[in-house]
């Protein structure tokens, strides 16, 4: 399984930005999809998780501003970032589960004036 993200930019504070994952290759059956992200200097945290059933679960910090959702026909996970904060700078990896889990390369996301 090959997962792609894109997505990711510059982007002042207060703006809004969409990450994309597509999945391709031998899947089997997607479980859960989510996102993670590793700031410099910090370790690799959930961001946003998303079951096959659609129950999702966030991060405190990004509650209220960020949504995640799929696509199943499209073997795709999606992560709608707003109000975004300097603090939300970091490498956004996407992580899927079908049978073991798979990692993309990860796009990222500064946010910065």
């Amino acid at each position: 399984v090959q997962l792609v993200e894109s997505g990711g930019g510059l982007v002042q504070p207060g703006g809004s930005l969409r990450l994309s994952c597509a999945a391709s290759g031998s899947i089997r059956s997607i479980n859960a999809m989510g996102w993670y992200r590793q700031a410099p200097g910090k370790q690799r945290e959930l961001v946003a998780r998303i079951t096959s059933g659609s129950k999702t679960n966030y991060l405190d910090s990004v509650k209220g501003r960020f949504t995640i959702s799929r696509d199943n026909a499209k073997n795709t996970v999606y992560l709608q970032m707003n109000s975004l904060k300097p603090e939300d700078t970091a490498v956004y990896y996407c992580k899927v589960l079908d049978g073991m889990d798979y990692w993309g390369k990860g796009t990222l996301v500064t946010v910065s004036s």
